[in-house]
C-alpha cells in the first residue's frame, strides 16, 4: 500500500513524515500550480465569468514530478493549507490528476504535530467546492479590476500604473488620513498641574484642575490660566472625597492574524511581511532538541479565538506548576471571535505549551524566531491567568471652587501580568502613588503649574494601525493584510516614512482618479460588503457567478462613464522639488516618480535629460577612502551604509553610522546592535569599540 500527501510548501515535508509509517510520501506543490494567464484576461465575461486557467509556466517540472508519484500510489491526500487558497490548490491538483472530487482525499492540518499530523491524516473529506468557489470569485474580481482598469491609468496617468480591488481602498485611506493632516488646525488649550503633600509627608502625588464652580474648564490662552492660579492663591485646599474601589484587569485574548501582526510591530519592530514569514516559518517545523523538526504554532493565517480544551489543560498544566493554583481562573477564560470572522481554526497559539521560549532559543533557532515564538507563548499563556486585581484610589481635592482630582493604584495580586501585558500605541499616565488620606483632610499645595499644549493632528497609519483599521472595518481576511500593504508600498503609491506610512504624489494622483470615477471600488463599506459576499460564498449561502455579475455590471458601466468623461484628458504626477541645481544646465533638479521608484531629474526636461539615483547622506565618513558614508538599500529592501564611491571602493555595513568620532583614529564610530549595543570604529587597524548599556 503506498500513499502520497501532496503538501504546498517543501519545508512541511520533514515534519510530516516524522510522523507517518514508510508507506507514506510526501511532495511539494510549491504554492499554485495552476491559475488565470498572465498575458490576457482569461475570464470569459459573456459564459458566467468561466476561468480560463492554465498550467503555471515555471511548475511544469513539479507537475510532472507529482503526476508521476500518483500514477505509482493507490491512494493520494491534498494537503494545502486549511484556507481557501489551500482548498483552491488542493481542486487544481485534483483536476490535474484526475481524481474524483467525491472522493475522501482532502486532508487538513491545524498544526504541524503528532497530534494535529495525525488527526488530520483520520479525518479525511472531500474537497470543499464553496471554499473554492469563494477563492475563484475573489481571484476573478481581483482579475477584472486589475485588468480593466490598469490600462485606464496607463492612458490618464502614466504607464505601467496598475489597480486592485483591495489595494485602491487601502491607498485611499492613507490619502484621507493624509488630507486630515494638512486640513488640521491646532488649537491652544492650558491645563493646570498641581503637586501636592498630605499629613506632613515630604512625598509629593499630582493632580489635575478638574472642574471649575463645577464645570469643566477650557482654558484657551494663558489669561485663563492665570486667573485659575490667582484664584487660588492662598486658597486651602481640602480632601473632598475618597473613593476606593479594587479593579480587575483581564487578559488580552490570544493572537489572531491581525493582533499578532499589530503587537510584532509595536514590540519588535517587525513589518507585517517579516511578521508572516516567522510565523510560517513556526508553523511549518523547526529543529527543537530532544523533539526533532517540530511544528511549534497552530496555522496562523485565523481571525478566530476559539482554543481547544487540551490547548487549555496543557496551559493550565503550566502555569499551576510555574507559578501556582491562584494563578488559574476560578473558570476558564472564554474570548468571544467576532461576528464575520471565520471559525475553521483555532486562535495562534503554540502546539506544545510546555515548550518554553528558552527551550526554543536554546535549540539554536533565527533570533527571529525565537521573538516570534516568545510573543505568542506569553500572549496565550497570560490568556489563561487570573485575572491582575488592582486597588485603586480616586481622589478630589476641593479650593475655592476649583476641583482637582488624582488617581493612582497599587496591585493588589500580579495574576496574568507576571508574564505579560499587551503593549499600547499610547501608554498613557505613569503610576502615581498616593499616600493614606481620607475625607476632610487638609493637604499642603507644594506646586501649581500652568501648562501650555496644542491639539495634535491625527497620526499617520502605520502597518500596525492600518491592519487594525482593516480588520475593524472589514476589509479583507487575514491572508490578505500583508499582500495589500507589500503592493502599495512596491509600487510606489505610498511610501514608509520611519514607521509612517504616507501616500507619495502618486500615489495622491491615482486617489483621485479613482475617488471620482471609481467611487465604489475605493468605497470602504462597499468593499467590506463584499467580502461579506465571499463569506456568503464559501459558507453556501449565495452563488460565486452571481456575485460577480452583481460587481461587474456597475463597474463595467462606471468604466464607461469614466472613458467619456476623461476622453482626450490626461493628469499629470507633480514633481517633488528639490534644493540641488543640474550641473549641465544649472536648472533646479526634482524628484520624478518611475516604473521603479524615485529618481532624481532635472526640470529642464525634455531640453536637458539628465537624470541620476537619490542618495541619502548620513554624516558619517568612509572609513577606507574618507569618502561619504550613504544609506543604501538591496534588492529585498532592506537598509545598509556604504561608500559613495562603491564599487571602486568596497566599504559596506549594516551598522549605523553616528555623529561621535573615534577618540584613537577621528573616524566616523557606527552603532551595532541597537540602543543597548556598542560603538565601533571600522577604520582598518584601529579595534576601538565601547558598549552603550554601560558607557563604557
Amino acid at each position: 500500500m503506498s500513499n502520497l500527501i501532496i503538501v504546498e510548501s517543501p519545508t512541511k515535508i520533514k515534519t510530516i513524515k516524522r510522523y507517518l509509517s514508510d508507506d507514506y510520501e510526501v511532495v511539494a506543490s510549491k504554492g499554485h500550480v495552476r491559475d488565470l494567464p498572465k498575458s490576457k484576461l482569461g475570464v470569459d465575461i459573456d459564459n458566467n465569468f468561466e476561468p480560463k486557467y492554465v498550467n503555471i509556466k515555471d511548475k511544469e517540472g513539479v507537475i510532472k514530478d507529482i503526476k508521476k508519484l500518483a500514477k505509482k500510489s493507490d491512494h493520494v491526500y491534498l494537503a494545502g493549507d486549511p484556507d481557501r487558497e489551500g482548498e483552491a490548490i488542493s481542486w487544481h491538483l485534483a483536476l490535474l490528476l484526475g481524481l474524483d472530487l467525491n472522493d475522501k482525499n482532502r486532508v487538513t492540518f491545524n498544526e504541524l504535530t503528532e497530534t494535529g499530523i495525525k488527526a488530520g491524516m483520520s479525518h479525511p473529506r472531500s474537497i470543499d467546492i464553496n471554499l473554492v468557489n469563494a477563492q475563484q470569485a475573489r481571484r476573478i474580481l481581483d482579475r477584472l479590476v486589475g485588468y480593466k482598469l490598469s490600462p485606464f491609468l496607463w492612458r490618464k496617468i502614466r504607464k505601467g500604473l496598475s489597480a486592485g480591488r483591495v489595494q485602491s481602498v487601502a491607498v485611499k485611506m492613507i490619502c484621507d488620513r493624509e488630507n486630515e493632516i494638512r486640513a488640521f488646525v491646532s488649537q491652544e488649550y492650558w491645563s493646570i498641574d498641581g503637586k501636592f503633600s498630605a499629613n506632613g509627608e515630604r512625598k509629593t502625588f499630582a493632580a489635575k484642575l478638574n472642574t471649575v464652580d463645577g464645570e469643566k474648564p477650557e482654558l484657551k490662552n494663558k489669561e485663563q490660566a492665570d486667573e485659575i492660579l490667582k484664584r487660588l492663591e492662598g486658597a486651602e485646599f481640602v480632601i473632598d472625597k475618597v473613593k476606593k474601589s479594587v479593579h480587575r484587569k483581564s487578559p488580552a485574548a490570544p493572537f489572531t492574524t491581525s493582533t499578532l501582526q499589530q503587537e510584532a510591530s509595536r514590540r519588535l519592530s517587525f513589518q507585517a511581511r517579516r511578521t508572516m514569514k516567522t510565523a510560517q516559518e513556526l508553523y511549518e517545523g523547526v529543529e527543537i532538541n530532544d523533539m526533532g523538526q517540530t511544528g511549534l504554532i497552530t496555522y496562523m493565517r485565523t481571525d478566530s479565538l476559539r482554543i481547544s480544551d487540551e490547548a487549555r489543560a496543557a496551559a493550565y498544566d503550566f502555569i499551576r506548576k510555574k507559578y501556582g493554583d491562584k494563578y488559574i481562573p476560578d473558570t476558564p477564560k472564554k474570548y468571544k471571535t467576532k461576528g464575520n470572522a471565520q471559525d475553521a481554526h483555532e486562535a495562534i497559539r503554540p502546539t506544545h505549551p510546555e515548550v518554553t521560549p528558552d527551550m526554543v532559543k536554546a535549540s539554536g533557532v533565527t533570533s527571529d524566531q525565537y521573538k516570534l515564538y516568545k510573543l505568542i507563548w506569553e500572549r496565550f499563556i497570560a490568556s489563561q491567568m487570573s485575572n491582575c486585581l488592582m486597588d485603586t484610589v480616586s481622589v478630589d481635592i476641593s479650593a475655592n471652587g476649583c476641583n482637582f482630582k488624582a488617581t493612582g493604584y497599587s496591585v493588589k495580586f500580579d495574576g496574568f501580568t507576571v508574564l505579560y501585558e499587551e503593549a499600547k500605541d499610547d501608554e498613557g499616565e505613569k503610576k502615581n502613588v498616593l499616600p493614606p488620606i481620607k475625607s476632610g483632610d487638609s493637604i499642603k499645595v507644594r506646586n501649581l503649574e500652568e501648562n501650555q499644549h496644542f491639539t495634535q493632528p491625527p497620526a499617520r497609519y502605520t502597518e500596525a494601525t492600518l491592519v487594525k483599521a482593516f480588520e475593524e472595518t472589514g476589509i479583507g481576511r487575514p491572508s490578505t493584510y500583508v499582500p495589500t500593504i507589500t503592493t502599495i508600498i512596491n509600487r510606489n503609491y505610498v511610501e514608509r516614512d520611519g514607521k509612517q506610512l504616507k501616500p507619495t504624489s502618486l500615489g495622491e494622483v491615482t486617489n483621485q482618479l479613482m475617488s471620482e470615477h471609481f467611487d465604489k471600488i475605493v468605497d470602504v463599506k462597499f468593499t467590506a460588503n463584499m467580502e461579506k459576499s465571499l463569506d456568503e460564498v464559501e459558507n453556501g449561502k449565495k452563488s460565486w457567478v452571481k456575485t460577480l455579475q452583481d460587481f461587474y455590471s456597475d463597474f463595467d458601466e462606471e468604466l464607461t462613464e469614466a472613458e467619456e468623461a476623461m476622453d482626450g484628458k490626461r493628469i499629470k504626477v507633480p514633481d517633488e522639488e528639490t534644493d540641488q541645481v543640474c550641473e549641465l544646465c544649472g536648472k533646479p533638479m526634482v524628484i520624478k516618480i518611475g516604473r521603479y521608484g524615485k529618481f532624481m531629474a532635472c526640470s529642464g526636461f525634455p531640453e536637458c535629460k539628465n537624470t541620476k539615483k537619490i542618495v541619502q547622506e548620513t554624516g558619517g565618513i568612509c572609513p577606507y577612502c574618507g569618502k561619504k558614508v550613504l544609506l543604501k538599500k538591496s534588492k529585498k529592501g532592506k537598509k545598509y551604509y556604504g561608500c559613495e564611491d562603491n564599487p571602486e571602493c568596497k566599504f559596506m555595513t549594516w551598522d549605523v553610522p553616528t555623529e561621535e568620532k573615534c577618540p584613537k583614529c577621528g573616524s566616523t564610530l557606527f552603532q551595532k546592535g541597537g540602543k543597548n549595543g556598542i560603538l565601533i570604529c571600522h577604520k582598518p587597524d584601529c579595534g576601538y569599540e565601547r558598549n552603550l548599556s554601560n558607557g563604557g
